[in-house]
């Protein structure tokens, strides 16, 4: 097992010490899941970092053990205490990691063969061909396609959920004892994260693997996980058997978490974000760190600060109030074999029911009058396949084929499908990223005028039309700048109408808006969680109030309840201003209720477009319902 004790973790920042863990206690057996939820920024991240002794230059432990049991019955050995020489053998092959941002934690100069060979040769006996046949077998268990000629590629040739997947081979490949696996499905779509649990849980039963799930997607907990951990602001504050978790969470932090998972049911209306945002690590906290947005909280809470203590057999709550509050949320939760949707093979209604899909289909008012705001009309993408020493065409690959759309005002298009499908390739065209990329052919109508063939003044005003929220929110953000620079640039250069207070008032309004504080605005992008830096990427996008929004993956970096927060504020916006939406995304539930038609993409086409609740009840495609078998769900109860 591995055993952390009253971990403590600060790190030295400009605003002061941030106390990023505090007291942090828990257990992971062999052959064990346990999950660690929590908002983004709470310590789920500096944990993981903490137990791998890969800490920032700035963090520091300053308190605590994290103990790692013997092999073959030898002696614990505390890892906090080992010399580097030492930790580098523990990392790899007694301990591996997913890394959280594939982009960033992956050798940009080298090959992904050469960097899975380099873990393999590191840690097990194989050398040379042998080392890259596993290498190559490895990238077919995660489902890159085409491993052979994938293994020469570099990361920036892949897409993020094929990044993600490399990252997953790496780790995996020493096959060690525990895995720390930090959000490990955030980037990939539905059949993949589905194959790639399935390959997590035969490792554990091959090896007796246990696996530490750092993530925001509670349908993964609830398939994945036997233990449960919610951590807020540093601290846990309710462990938790997972079945018992999802039927009667006992925090109400927990309760309020899972009302704000967005569904089909709620479709119409708004989600229940939790208020306010998680308080600033750097203070010294007096009471309850959660009572500021807490429905139950009174003068105890805010008195002295709770103790986690045991409530039942097995479960613990950090709360004040007597025996804790109790509230049935969800009561049914679909757990192994791996979750299904209720709808079967025909595309009728399963014997689970489908009512969560159509619990509040009413749609919001056509947004097509007046004709379509964009029109993509037989879109096609084609890249050169460039190789040897001078890099000469060897061929060409359609990456987008013949795709035809058109989007209204005030709608939303939910672009779904497998990774490397096109999906983000074609959302890049809208916004005219592809010029002397690839050859595009077809027609990209904004209000009637073509894009493709925009010059000057125009472009750069259909620029100011049309915008885009990146799937990857680090590589997307100048690390040179502050979050107020970033938001300003675009201001400055397609808002020229506004004068610097006007920009100042607006930088101001968006910060509060994506749940950012103020003092926000003079970090950079390295001091933030993923997830945070993803709001600094909703927030410049909207900045300079386009029509038109590309939104990439908008909240796959995001917890359920800051997602319920920016949902919540796009529909809004949608609903005052008329903004439209292409929402490329994995997360059927965000689609349920954000999307009023769906298009299904595979292989660079479109094979199925259609209103979304009546495609997502009853596909007639067999990817569709492919697709739609593989979404990891909880059932709501009453």
């Amino acid at each position: 097992m591995i055993e952390i004790d009253r971990l403590a973790v600060e790190l030295d920042a400009e605003a002061g010490i941030v106390r990023a863990i505090d007291g942090l206690a828990l257990t992971l057996s062999r052959g064990e899941t346990f999950a660690l939820v929590g908002e983004s920024g709470c310590g789920k991240s500096m944990t993981a970092l903490a137990l791998m002794r890969l800490l920032p230059e700035s963090g520091l432990v300053t308190a605590g053990s994290v103990r790692l049991s013997g092999r073959d019955g030898g002696a614990a050995i505390e890892v906090l205490d080992l010399p580097e020489s030492a930790m580098r053998r523990v990392r790899g092959a007694r301990i591996g990691m997913i890394f959280q941002e594939p982009a960033t934690s992956l050798n940009p100069v080298m090959r992904v063969g050469d960097q899975i060979v380099e873990a393999i040769e590191a840690h097990t006996p194989l050398r040379g061909a042998e080392a890259r046949a596993m290498a190559l077998q490895w990238l077919e268990r995660v489902g890159i396609p085409e491993p052979a000629r994938r293994l020469d590629d570099y990361p920036f040739r892949m897409s993020g959920g094929q990044k993600q997947r490399v990252m997953i081979a790496i780790a995996l490949a020493a096959e060690p004892d525990f895995l720390v696996a930090d959000e490990p499905t955030t980037a990939l779509d539905v059949t993949i994260q589905a194959q790639v649990l399935d390959l997590l849980r035969d490792l554990q039963r091959e090896r007796r693997m246990g696996l530490l799930l750092i993530t925001h997607d509670l349908a993964v907990v609830a398939g994945m996980a036997q233990r449960v951990a919610l951590m807020y602001a540093g601290q846990i504050v309710e462990v938790a058997p997972a079945d018992e978790f999802f039927a009667r969470p006992r925090h109400p932090y927990a309760q309020a978490l899972l009302r704000a998972l967005p569904r089909g049911a709620v479709r119409g209306g708004a989600l229940q974000a939790i208020g306010g945002m998680v308080p600033p690590l750097t203070e010294a906290f007096t009471g309850c760190r959660f009572a500021p947005r807490c429905a139950h909280a009174h003068d105890a809470c805010r008195a002295a600060p709770p103790a986690l203590r045991p409530v039942a057999r097995g479960r613990e709550v950090r709360c004040v109030l007597e025996g804790a509050p109790t509230e049935t949320v969800h009561a049914d939760v679909f757990h192994r074999p791996r979750p299904a949707v209720a709808i079967e093979a025909s595309g009728t209604e399963g014997a689970n029911g489908a009512e969560g899909l159509v619990g509040a289909t009413a749609e919001r008012p056509a947004a097509a009058r007046g004709g379509p705001l964009l029109d993509v009309q037989s879109l096609s993408i084609r890249f050169a396949v460039r190789g040897g020493a001078l890099q000469r065409v060897r061929g060409h690959f359609d990456a987008v084929r013949e795709v035809s759309f058109a989007i209204g005002r005030g709608e939303t298009l939910a672009l779904v499908g497998e990774s490397g499908c096109g999906k983000t390739t074609t959302g890049k065209a809208i916004v005219q990223l592809m010029r002397g990329v690839a050859e595009v052919r077809g027609r990209i109508l904004l209000q009637g005028a073509d894009l493709l063939q925009m010059q000057g003044s125009a472009l750069q005003e259909a620029r100011r039309r049309v915008q885009i929220i990146f799937q990857d929110p680090f590589a997307s953000l100048n690390p040179r700048m502050r979050v107020a620079e970033l938001l300003e640039e675009g201001l400055v250069a397609l808002r020229p109408d506004l004068d610097a207070g006007q920009r100042q008032r607006r930088i101001a309004e968006l910060t509060g808006q994506v749940g950012l504080r103020a003092e926000a605005l003079q970090r950079h992008p390295h001091e933030f969680s993923g997830g945070q830096r993803q709001r600094i990427a909703i927030a410049r996008a909207l900045a300079v109030q386009p029509e038109l929004i590309v939104c990439d993956e908008p909240t796959s970096a995001l917890d359920v309840s800051v997602q319920a927060q920016i949902l919540n504020l796009l529909r809004e916006l949608q609903r005052t201003l008329g903004v439209s939406y292409l929402f490329i995304t994995h997360n059927i539930g965000v689609v349920e209720f954000m999307a009023d038609r769906v298009a299904v993409m595979q292989g660079g086409r479109i094979v199925e477009q259609g209103p979304c609740p009546a495609l997502l009840v009853r596909p007639d495609h067999a990817y569709t319902r492919q697709l739609l078998a593989a979404v990891p769900r909880i059932a709501v109860g009453a």
